[in-house]
């Protein structure tokens, strides 16, 4: 019995969601299956035998011109291997895990590990570069690349839809957690879409953002909020990210303290990087911080 049966969200649009849930995925993973001829799968999805069977039934036999990935953490990425070995699809992505890392993300210190968990294998057959257009099959699409929640994501344009990978979602705010994630680029980004004008988005998790300039703006402001929240707990006693998320995410749950801890080490290296917090030393994720 299929698990993970498509929705059909326009006319050769489909979605496959993977079988992954967690608090980090809400019901799990969305593959999109888009085209009238060849199909274009976008973000194959975790190694994972049920929706890989799933993914081959919803293709019924189709040919695949290509297959996108938004970013290479290993809930979005590690299929696209095997599709691509089955289809002779070309995989296209911005570049490998790694690849749009900023320099202050590549110097930090000590084991921080990664929010999601990276793919370290991940290596696309053709690079896509900021605001390259495609054609695959019947479809075009425009690459945009929208680092903050991950180095290497893209958003990809089509038709006046915007899949919009992990960097907008309807049903949480997006993890920002070093060093996979960058809250000074993740701003920026969040400025490159908020000058579209994007009728959907299709997000990597949960259902599709219906008002796409009200939710950027929603994260927008969520952020700066946090910042705030940040700011004022910092004072001339150096504090810890987790302490600092103590103190500012009572509205959170404690069991999901550890993944707001990164999200508030983001902002403290944001912070660090505008003259307005201090490190007791390199960066690091031992650091801990003052208001500067």
């Amino acid at each position: 019995m299929d698990e993970t049966p498509t929705t059909r969200l326009e006319e050769d649009l489909l979605l496959l969601r993977a079988p992954n849930p967690s608090p980090l995925t809400a019901e799990g993973t969305n593959t999109y299956i888009l085209g009238r001829g060849a199909a274009v799968v976008i973000d194959p999805g975790p190694e994972d035998a049920r929706h890989h069977a799933a993914l081959r039934a919803a293709l019924a036999g189709r040919d695949v011109a290509a297959i996108l990935v938004t970013h290479s953490h290993r809930d979005h990425s590690p299929l696209a291997r095997a599709l691509a070995a089955e289809t002779g699809a070309p995989v296209h992505g911005f570049g490998p895990t790694g690849a749009g890392t900023s320099a202050i993300m590549a110097a930090l210190e000590g084991d921080l590990g990664g929010g999601e968990g990276a793919d370290a294998a991940f290596v696309p057959d053709v690079t896509l570069a900021q605001g390259e257009t495609v054609r695959l099959g019947e479809e075009t699409l425009t690459a945009l690349h929208t680092p903050g929640h991950f180095g290497n994501h893209l958003c990809f344009a089509w038709r006046g839809a915007l899949f919009s990978g992990d960097h907008v979602m309807g049903w949480a705010s997006t993890l920002v957690s070093p060093p996979d994630g960058d809250l000074t680029d993740f701003m920026a980004s969040c400025a490159l879409l908020a000058a579209r004008e994007d009728r959907v988005y299709y997000p990597g998790h949960g259902a599709p953002v219906t008002d796409p300039a009200a939710r950027l703006a929603w994260l927008v402001d969520h952020r700066k909020a946090r910042e705030a929240q940040i700011l004022a707990a910092l004072g001339a006693v150096p504090r810890s990210a987790m302490e600092i998320t103590r103190a500012v995410y009572t509205d959170v749950a404690e069991t999901l303290w550890p993944a707001a801890a990164r999200n508030v080490l983001a902002h403290l290296i944001d912070l660090t990087a505008r003259g307005l917090a201090a490190p007791d030393g390199a960066l690091s994720d031992r650091s801990r911080f003052t208001r500067a």
